[in-house]
């Protein structure tokens, strides 16, 4: 401080003292400058993806005016051969043209060319008399031409007939003299020609020879990239196409990624209708897109929440309520990111309670601490027990929920489902609840023991079990369950709790069979393989949703790229969702300061989701199917096998009479089906039974069993 401007002033004593002067400390951070709108026009400049290189450093400056000079000196010789290798192409269309090659050939494609020689010889007459008289007519007018204006007519057609040859020679559309079947993707000649779209449909052999498409929708410009849609012949099924996507790409000279076909469904289709988008470019090769909820102030869990894009641009969302989820993918590729996107939405609805359990233990998940109802992050044994202690009180929360409903009228509860209403009426206490585990796979894994009712079971065990009965009833209580894990292999899930999660989203995973247990039984088989997803695509997967997106309702899956949301965002939704809670009231558990663990009855829920057996005892199941069972009961519980087994090895194995064990499987729900197996060197085609229904009739005893045993206990 100086001392420029302040007052003196006499004591009592007459020496000259200065001013006191009152005020006081703020303890406050300084604020930071403004940068001017010259510094912000600058960075924006720098960072917009849409400035070319050139435009933004000196270097590509430097280098971009190097390769336009060199350009410029090359242009004239580059003219000249374009002009020679068009001059070389028009000579051979004219030959083509004059021998009749493309009427010929459809004859012998239709081997008709006897019947039609004497048409061929005519029309082959007739284009040699036009060839002669073109031939008289074009000196003819170059004469006229120059007896009237001169030399300069005869420079300007010269000029003009140089631009185009030198338009028709260029080099990208193939040399002379190589026919090409397709000009690629930067011509789309099929989006001018149909016949080319048949001729690669022909090519891709999914249609025959003789057959051909009917053009349902011409070809149409759709965001970046062209539509069209057809109808297959009578003999051929849309999911055909849709399972051989790559040969028709390769047809088309494209990339698998830039084709999407999708089977038209509904009013407007039929089996065999099938819709094509073909994009000018990779679709995912461009930045990603910040998620949406940024600009939200709050959100609605009812509403889908916001989740990615799909090829076309189309935003997707994620329906949360009503279902579960499972998110699969190999290391680094954005699986955490995807669970963090779907639980965002639920973060920017103060009605939402919040369980997050981080079994990574990092800081992914550190800024929902603020919001969560409970919350941990670590992967020892202590927090897998008590991840189980959540998992009970979460059953129990279930279980309170119906029996509550059962009191309710049927305007405020029509059904034995949580209404938006209902979510929102603190004296029901019926919140929509999400459970988020991130790896889950480490509790599922723990080999911790545990006692459950005198029977001695693993903690991972005891987790998979409560997780199968919180997805199969709690959906409808309002319970949502989003599980992510990195090992997506039968043996870490189970596949009675893989069967009940209702959306998948798989992310690039290493193989097909990854793929599958993520996405359900034999996805690869109707073109649906996320081990085939590019390394360099991030945050890119399948999505196979349960509800209806903007692809629309009959969609069975679809590739999407998730919004992009680092931990900035991540953290500023965190800190929206805790005011939101913080002004309605409804901040509770943990992020409320309140630590202490609820009773616990784990007896009474034992006994509700029936943990004294382990979850596919083939003892509980009926005749002949716990025979089958027992009988594959490695191979049922791997997906790394085969998935078919014939109905002679079973009959053979079990020494069973056919036509009986037929009847008897037929009345569980398991129904034979023809597939081919191999048979040393050759492949036959046999009638037997597949796995996945198989593993349905399986879960559909079981369920029948416990609905019985609830029946039995109410009795009591």
């Amino acid at each position: 401080m100086t001392d420029h401007g302040k007052e003196l002033v006499g004591d009592d004593r007459g020496l000259p003292v200065r001013a006191v002067l009152e005020g006081k400390f703020v303890n406050g951070d300084p604020v930071a400058p403004q940068p001017s709108w010259r510094r912000r026009f600058v960075n924006a400049w720098l960072r917009s993806p849409r400035v070319p290189l050139w435009a933004k450093d000196r270097v590509h400056a430097v280098q971009a005016a190097k390769n336009l000079i060199v350009a410029v000196l090359r242009s004239p010789f580059r003219f000249v051969g374009a002009v020679v290798r068009g001059l070389v192409v028009a000579v051979r269309w004219w030959r083509s043209w004059l021998t009749v090659r493309d009427y010929r050939e459809a004859a012998e494609q239709s081997e008709k060319l006897a019947d039609k020689f004497t048409d061929i010889r005519a029309l082959t007459l007739f284009r040699w008399k036009v060839t002669g008289a073109v031939s008289a007519a074009v000196p003819t007018a170059g004469m006229v031409g120059w007896m009237l204006y001169g030399s300069r007519a005869l420079w300007l057609a010269g000029v003009i007939v140089a631009v185009a040859l030198a338009v028709l020679g260029r080099r990208r559309d193939g040399s002379p003299g190589r026919r090409a079947v397709l000009a690629g993707p930067r011509t789309l000649t099929w989006t001018m020609d149909p016949q080319v779209l048949v001729d690669a449909f022909r090519d891709a052999k999914l249609i025959g020879k003789d057959e051909t498409l009917r053009l349902v929708q011409r070809a149409t410009r759709q965001g970046e990239g062209w539509a069209v849609t057809v109808d297959l012949p009578a003999t051929r099924k849309a999911v055909d196409i849709v399972k051989n996507r790559d040969a028709l790409a390769s047809a088309l000279a494209v990339d698998e990624i830039q084709l999407s076909v999708e089977r038209v469904r509904g009013n407007g289709g039929h089996a065999g209708r099938v819709a094509l988008w073909v994009a000018d470019e990779d679709p995912y090769s461009a930045p990603p897109i910040r998620t949406p909820l940024l600009a939200a102030e709050r959100w609605d869990a009812w509403r889908p929440v916001p989740f990615g894009t799909d090829a076309r641009g189309r935003r997707i969302d994620l329906p949360m309520v009503w279902t579960s989820v499972l998110i699969g993918a190999i290391p680094r590729q954005g699986k955490t990111m995807a669970e963090r996107l779907a639980a965002a939405g639920l973060i920017l609805d103060p009605y939402v309670r919040l369980y997050i359990a981080d079994f990574k233990n990092g800081k992914d998940w550190k800024a929902a601490e603020q919001v969560a109802h409970r919350f941990m992050a670590g992967d020892d044994s202590e927090y897998v027990l008590a991840f189980v202690d959540w998992l009970v009180e979460l059953v129990a929360d279930v279980q309170a929920r119906y029996r509550r409903m059962q009191d309710l009228d049927d305007v405020t509860c029509p059904e034995s489902k949580v209404t938006p209403a209902m979510s929102r009426d603190v004296t029901l206490g019926m919140p929509i609840t999400a459970l988020v585990v991130d790896e889950v796979q480490i509790p599922l894994e723990d080999r911790t023991p545990v006692e459950v009712q005198g029977k001695k079971l693993t903690a991972g065990e005891y987790c998979g079990e409560l997780l199968m009965w919180l997805a199969k009833k709690a959906p409808a209580a309002g319970v949502i369950l989003v599980l992510a894990t990195q090992r997506p292999d039968g043996k870490t899930i189970p596949s009675g709790l893989r069967a009940v999660l209702g959306s998948r989203f798989a992310l690039r995973v290493m193989d097909w069979r990854d793929s599958n247990i993520i996405l359900g039984e034999q996805m690869n088989t109707r073109g649906y393989d996320s081990s085939r997803l590019l390394p360099s695509h991030k945050g890119v997967g399948i999505l196979r949703p349960d509800g209806e997106t903007q692809a629309g309702a009959d969609v069975l899956a679809l590739t999407v790229r998730t919004f992009y949301m680092p931990n900035e965002d991540w953290r500023e939704i965190c800190a929206q969702g805790r005011a939101l809670r913080e002004q309605e009231g409804t901040l509770t558990g943990h992020a409320a300061g309140h630590t202490t663990r609820p009773m616990l009855d784990h007896a009474a829920v034992a006994k509700a989701i029936g943990s004294a057996a382990p979850p596919e005892r083939a003892s509980e199941l009926p005749e002949p199917l716990a025979s089958v069972v027992d009988y594959l009961a490695d191979e049922l519980g791997s997906d790394g096998g085969r998935d078919f087994v014939p109905t002679a090895e079973l009959v053979t194995a079990l020494e069973v009479e056919p036509t009986a064990f037929g009847r008897e499987m037929a009345e569980l729900g398991c129904r034979p089906t023809r597939d081919r197996v191999s048979d040393g060197d050759r492949v036959r085609q046999v009638r037997g039974y597949a796995f996945a229904d198989i593993r349905a009739a399986i879960e559909r005893a079981r369920d029948s069993a416990a609905i019985d045993g609830e029946v039995v206990d109410d009795d009591q």
